[in-house]
Protein backbone atom coordinates (compact mmCIF):
# COMPACT_ATOMS: atom_id res chain seq x y z
CA UNK A 1 0.00 0.00 0.00
CA UNK A 2 1.08 3.65 -0.87
CA UNK A 3 2.28 5.56 2.06
CA UNK A 4 -0.01 8.45 2.99
CA UNK A 5 2.05 11.72 1.98
CA UNK A 6 1.65 15.08 3.62
CA UNK A 7 2.92 17.42 1.52
CA UNK A 8 3.10 21.38 2.21
CA UNK A 9 2.80 23.68 -0.82
CA UNK A 10 4.88 26.92 -1.09
CA UNK A 11 3.26 29.74 -3.14
CA UNK A 12 5.65 31.86 -4.65
CA UNK A 13 4.51 35.29 -6.66
CA UNK A 14 6.59 38.86 -7.18
CA UNK A 15 9.78 37.58 -5.15
CA UNK A 16 8.32 36.09 -2.24
CA UNK A 17 6.06 33.20 -0.89
CA UNK A 18 2.62 33.99 -0.02
CA UNK A 19 -0.65 32.83 0.73
CA UNK A 20 -4.28 33.63 0.28
CA UNK A 21 -7.57 32.83 0.05
CA UNK A 22 -9.60 31.58 -3.10
CA UNK A 23 -6.47 31.83 -5.53
CA UNK A 24 -6.14 35.98 -4.32
CA UNK A 25 -2.44 35.68 -2.80
CA UNK A 26 -1.66 38.38 -1.55
CA UNK A 27 -0.39 37.63 1.67
CA UNK A 28 3.79 37.59 2.29
CA UNK A 29 5.19 34.79 4.19
CA UNK A 30 8.77 35.04 3.53
CA UNK A 31 11.58 33.41 1.24
CA UNK A 32 11.32 30.31 -0.45
CA UNK A 33 15.01 29.24 0.45
CA UNK A 34 14.46 29.63 3.97
CA UNK A 35 10.88 27.81 4.12
CA UNK A 36 12.70 25.06 2.41
CA UNK A 37 15.59 24.63 5.14
CA UNK A 38 12.45 25.03 7.66
CA UNK A 39 10.77 21.95 6.01
CA UNK A 40 13.87 19.53 5.89
CA UNK A 41 14.42 20.31 9.39
CA UNK A 42 10.55 18.80 9.90
CA UNK A 43 11.37 16.09 7.54
CA UNK A 44 8.70 16.52 5.25
CA UNK A 45 7.52 13.57 2.63
CA UNK A 46 7.73 16.33 -0.23
CA UNK A 47 7.59 19.52 -1.40
CA UNK A 48 5.31 21.84 -4.31
CA UNK A 49 6.44 24.97 -5.09
CA UNK A 50 3.97 26.78 -7.45
CA UNK A 51 4.69 29.99 -9.21
CA UNK A 52 1.49 31.75 -8.99
CA UNK A 53 2.16 34.47 -11.74
CA UNK A 54 4.15 33.19 -14.34
CA UNK A 55 1.46 31.68 -16.54
CA UNK A 56 -0.46 34.62 -16.34
CA UNK A 57 2.43 37.23 -16.92
CA UNK A 58 3.14 35.21 -19.71
CA UNK A 59 7.09 34.00 -17.83
CA UNK A 60 8.51 31.03 -18.23
CA UNK A 61 9.33 29.14 -15.01
CA UNK A 62 12.51 31.34 -13.05
CA UNK A 63 15.30 28.26 -13.94
CA UNK A 64 17.85 29.72 -11.40
CA UNK A 65 15.42 30.34 -8.57
CA UNK A 66 14.64 26.25 -9.18
CA UNK A 67 18.48 25.60 -8.86
CA UNK A 68 18.96 27.99 -5.41
CA UNK A 69 16.20 26.13 -3.96
CA UNK A 70 16.54 22.57 -5.09
CA UNK A 71 19.97 22.75 -4.05
CA UNK A 72 18.60 23.43 -0.67
CA UNK A 73 16.05 21.02 -0.30
CA UNK A 74 16.49 17.43 0.54
CA UNK A 75 13.21 16.41 -0.06
CA UNK A 76 11.08 15.44 -3.26
CA UNK A 77 10.02 18.77 -5.02
CA UNK A 78 7.42 19.65 -7.36
CA UNK A 79 7.49 22.44 -9.46
CA UNK A 80 4.69 24.75 -11.13
CA UNK A 81 4.01 27.68 -12.95
CA UNK A 82 4.89 28.50 -16.24
CA UNK A 83 5.84 25.71 -18.11
CA UNK A 84 5.03 26.25 -21.91
CA UNK A 85 6.22 23.10 -23.25
CA UNK A 86 8.50 20.07 -23.15
CA UNK A 87 11.85 22.04 -22.96
CA UNK A 88 10.53 23.65 -19.72
CA UNK A 89 10.25 20.43 -17.80
CA UNK A 90 13.61 19.31 -19.47
CA UNK A 91 14.84 22.17 -17.92
CA UNK A 92 13.20 22.48 -14.76
CA UNK A 93 14.02 18.27 -14.46
CA UNK A 94 17.74 19.81 -14.94
CA UNK A 95 18.26 22.27 -12.48
CA UNK A 96 16.57 20.11 -9.92
CA UNK A 97 13.04 19.39 -9.82
CA UNK A 98 12.31 15.70 -9.35
CA UNK A 99 8.38 16.19 -10.66
CA UNK A 100 6.86 19.01 -12.72
CA UNK A 101 2.96 20.56 -12.78
CA UNK A 102 1.78 21.04 -15.68
CA UNK A 103 -1.88 23.18 -15.43
CA UNK A 104 -2.45 25.86 -17.98
CA UNK A 105 -0.55 23.91 -20.69
CA UNK A 106 -2.25 20.63 -20.30
CA UNK A 107 -5.46 22.68 -21.49
CA UNK A 108 -4.28 24.27 -24.01
CA UNK A 109 -1.70 21.27 -25.71
CA UNK A 110 -2.05 18.41 -24.02
CA UNK A 111 0.16 16.80 -26.16
CA UNK A 112 2.99 18.25 -24.05
CA UNK A 113 1.39 16.11 -21.14
CA UNK A 114 1.95 13.08 -23.51
CA UNK A 115 5.63 14.04 -24.97
CA UNK A 116 6.89 14.88 -21.37
CA UNK A 117 5.76 11.65 -19.93
CA UNK A 118 6.85 9.72 -23.21
CA UNK A 119 10.59 11.52 -22.93
CA UNK A 120 11.31 11.44 -18.97
CA UNK A 121 8.92 9.23 -17.29
CA UNK A 122 5.05 9.65 -15.94
CA UNK A 123 6.83 9.74 -12.97
CA UNK A 124 7.52 13.11 -12.33
CA UNK A 125 4.75 14.22 -14.40
CA UNK A 126 1.66 15.69 -12.45
CA UNK A 127 -1.40 17.26 -13.97
CA UNK A 128 -2.86 20.13 -10.89
CA UNK A 129 -6.11 20.24 -11.64
CA UNK A 130 -7.70 23.62 -10.43
CA UNK A 131 -11.80 23.57 -9.42
CA UNK A 132 -14.45 25.97 -8.88
CA UNK A 133 -18.07 25.50 -8.50
CA UNK A 134 -20.28 26.93 -11.17
CA UNK A 135 -23.84 28.85 -9.81
CA UNK A 136 -25.66 25.70 -9.86
CA UNK A 137 -22.67 23.88 -7.63
CA UNK A 138 -20.98 22.28 -10.61
CA UNK A 139 -17.53 22.19 -10.24
CA UNK A 140 -15.60 22.66 -13.41
CA UNK A 141 -12.03 23.30 -14.43
CA UNK A 142 -10.37 26.15 -14.60
CA UNK A 143 -6.80 27.90 -15.95
CA UNK A 144 -4.39 30.80 -15.95
CA UNK A 145 -4.36 30.92 -11.77
CA UNK A 146 -8.00 30.44 -11.72
CA UNK A 147 -8.98 33.12 -14.25
CA UNK A 148 -10.57 31.31 -16.97
CA UNK A 149 -13.32 28.89 -16.84
CA UNK A 150 -12.39 26.07 -19.32
CA UNK A 151 -16.05 24.57 -18.66
CA UNK A 152 -14.75 21.12 -18.36
CA UNK A 153 -15.72 18.46 -15.98
CA UNK A 154 -13.11 17.74 -13.30
CA UNK A 155 -13.51 13.74 -13.47
CA UNK A 156 -13.66 13.62 -17.19
CA UNK A 157 -10.38 15.99 -17.42
CA UNK A 158 -8.58 13.75 -14.96
CA UNK A 159 -8.95 10.38 -17.20
CA UNK A 160 -7.42 12.23 -19.71
CA UNK A 161 -4.72 13.37 -18.79
CA UNK A 162 -4.25 9.83 -17.01
CA UNK A 163 -4.60 8.25 -20.54
CA UNK A 164 -2.27 10.81 -21.81
CA UNK A 165 0.57 9.89 -19.61
CA UNK A 166 0.08 11.83 -16.56
CA UNK A 167 1.50 9.94 -13.01
CA UNK A 168 -0.45 12.08 -10.45
CA UNK A 169 -2.73 14.49 -10.37
CA UNK A 170 -2.66 17.55 -7.93
CA UNK A 171 -6.36 18.84 -7.40
CA UNK A 172 -6.91 22.07 -5.77
CA UNK A 173 -10.57 23.19 -4.60
CA UNK A 174 -10.52 27.46 -5.71
CA UNK A 175 -13.69 27.50 -3.24
CA UNK A 176 -11.71 26.02 -0.57
CA UNK A 177 -8.15 27.42 -0.58
CA UNK A 178 -6.93 29.19 2.44
CA UNK A 179 -10.24 28.81 4.20
CA UNK A 180 -9.12 26.01 6.43
CA UNK A 181 -12.67 24.85 7.01
CA UNK A 182 -11.78 21.45 5.19
CA UNK A 183 -11.28 19.80 1.47
CA UNK A 184 -13.85 19.45 -1.56
CA UNK A 185 -14.32 15.92 -0.47
CA UNK A 186 -16.95 14.91 -2.65
CA UNK A 187 -14.95 16.03 -5.98
CA UNK A 188 -11.76 14.69 -4.96
CA UNK A 189 -13.64 11.27 -4.36
CA UNK A 190 -15.19 11.38 -7.73
CA UNK A 191 -11.84 12.06 -9.35
CA UNK A 192 -10.21 9.53 -7.00
CA UNK A 193 -12.43 6.80 -7.50
CA UNK A 194 -12.34 7.60 -11.99
CA UNK A 195 -8.46 7.44 -12.11
CA UNK A 196 -5.66 4.98 -11.31
CA UNK A 197 -2.68 7.66 -10.19
CA UNK A 198 -2.13 9.07 -7.25
CA UNK A 199 -4.65 11.60 -6.30
CA UNK A 200 -3.19 15.11 -4.21
CA UNK A 201 -5.98 16.72 -2.48
CA UNK A 202 -5.27 20.29 -2.13
CA UNK A 203 -7.14 23.46 -1.23
CA UNK A 204 -8.82 23.74 2.70
CA UNK A 205 -6.99 22.29 5.21
CA UNK A 206 -6.90 23.18 8.64
CA UNK A 207 -6.32 20.71 11.24
CA UNK A 208 -5.10 17.23 11.08
CA UNK A 209 -8.84 15.81 10.75
CA UNK A 210 -9.44 17.07 7.61
CA UNK A 211 -6.18 15.27 6.14
CA UNK A 212 -7.95 12.38 7.75
CA UNK A 213 -10.96 13.39 5.88
CA UNK A 214 -9.17 13.79 2.86
CA UNK A 215 -7.58 9.81 2.59
CA UNK A 216 -10.86 8.24 4.29
CA UNK A 217 -13.66 9.94 2.97
CA UNK A 218 -12.17 11.24 -0.24
CA UNK A 219 -9.85 8.49 -1.31
CA UNK A 220 -6.82 10.87 -1.97
CA UNK A 221 -3.39 9.14 -1.73
CA UNK A 222 -1.40 12.32 -0.75
CA UNK A 223 -2.44 16.03 1.15
CA UNK A 224 -1.06 19.29 0.21
CA UNK A 225 -1.31 22.00 2.44
CA UNK A 226 -0.16 25.52 2.43
CA UNK A 227 -2.61 27.70 5.35
CA UNK A 228 -2.30 25.13 7.95
CA UNK A 229 1.42 25.01 7.97
CA UNK A 230 2.03 28.78 7.53
CA UNK A 231 -0.36 30.18 9.97
CA UNK A 232 -0.87 27.54 13.16
CA UNK A 233 1.59 25.64 15.07
CA UNK A 234 0.47 22.63 13.06
CA UNK A 235 3.86 21.15 11.62
CA UNK A 236 3.92 17.97 8.68
CA UNK A 237 5.94 15.55 11.24
CA UNK A 238 2.55 15.77 13.80
CA UNK A 239 0.32 15.52 11.07
CA UNK A 240 2.08 12.33 9.91
CA UNK A 241 1.67 10.94 13.73
CA UNK A 242 -1.91 11.73 13.64
CA UNK A 243 -2.78 9.66 10.84
CA UNK A 244 -0.61 6.95 11.69
CA UNK A 245 -2.28 6.88 14.94
CA UNK A 246 -5.55 6.33 12.67
CA UNK A 247 -4.86 3.74 10.96
CA UNK A 248 -2.36 5.10 7.79
CA UNK A 249 0.42 3.77 6.37
CA UNK A 250 3.02 6.87 7.21
CA UNK A 251 6.63 7.63 6.80
CA UNK A 252 8.44 7.02 10.21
Amino acid sequence: MLKARVIPTLLYRDFTLVKGVRFDSRRVVGSPVQAVQVYNLRNVDELIFLDVRATLDERRPDFALIDEIADHCFMPLCVGGGVRDVDDVRELLAVGADKVALNTVAVEAPEVVRAASDRFGAQCVVVAIDTQRDGHGTPTVRIASGTHDTGLDPVAWAKEVESLGAGEILLQSIDHDGVMEGYDLETIRRVSDAVGVPVIASGGAGEFGHLLAAFVDGGATAVAAASMFHFTEQTPMEAREFLGAHGLPVRA
